[in-house]
């Protein structure tokens, strides 16, 4: 099975919790294990990991990472696809088709150094970041993210509800509270041998948050000969 046909199949998996809810915070294995054995959700994500020469990675190093979901590779690969179809480049027909440096340009923006669960990040609230910022952090190669925690309301109450854990990319260091694309998480604190997993809610529209910047990316390397 190719893992262009893995990635399409993806379309017809049930749809993916939105938020978190009970399960076995700890897995017996690396977190390429962990991957490996979700295949329904992450099957196209693993391959990806792979094509991005990352596997050791995420076999031994430790590791924070943000899972996102294969519906938001696919998503990506379609829109890629029609994008180059109707500027008149070669559309791709695997995954392997994507240069490596590019899977691992957009691949470590969900990825940080050492090992963090909900509890360990500050909370935010996007309607008074002044006061609730969460907090910047730098992921695996050094893309600026944030990270925190809503603290929801109960029955009119703020802040005493169920909390869920958020990571939004922002996308111009030099106006750090702008223009953010937020996810939430919809699973959180799976451990593993070397790391957390925490998996991003299923409506993350596109692996990598901006298509245009991918798909630039994979124009300009076709032109530049891969």
């Amino acid at each position: 099975m190719t893992a262009f046909f893995m990635v399409f199949t993806a379309c017809k998996k049930d749809e993916y919790f939105q938020d978190s809810g009970k399960h076995d915070p700890a897995f017996k294995g690396t977190t390429m294990d962990y991957l490996d054995a979700v295949p329904l959700y992450f099957d196209s994500l693993a391959t990806v990991v792979r094509l991005a020469g990352m596997e050791e990675v995420f076999k031994s190093d430790t590791l924070t990472f943000f899972a996102p979901t294969d519906r938001s590779i696919l998503r990506l690969v379609r829109e890629l696809n029609y994008s180059l179809y109707y500027q008149g480049y070669d559309t791709i027909k695997t995954l392997a088709d994507v240069p490596q440096r590019i899977w691992q340009k957009y691949l470590q923006m969900y990825m940080f150094h050492g090992t963090n669960e909900l509890k360990d990040y500050p909370q935010i609230d996007y309607n008074l970041l002044n006061t609730y910022p969460g907090q910047g952090y730098l992921s695996w190669f050094g893309t600026p993210m944030n990270i925190g925690v809503i603290y929801n309301d109960d029955n009119g109450v703020k802040y005493v509800g169920y909390r869920q854990l958020t990571l939004a990319w922002i996308p111009d260091p030099a106006k750090p509270k702008d223009n953010w694309i937020i996810e939430r998480i919809a699973s959180c604190n799976i451990t593993t041998y070397n790391g957390v997993v925490h998996t991003i809610n299923d409506n993350h529209l596109y692996f990598g948050f901006s298509a245009y910047l991918f798909i630039s990316d994979v124009i300009a390397a076709q032109e530049n000969g891969g």
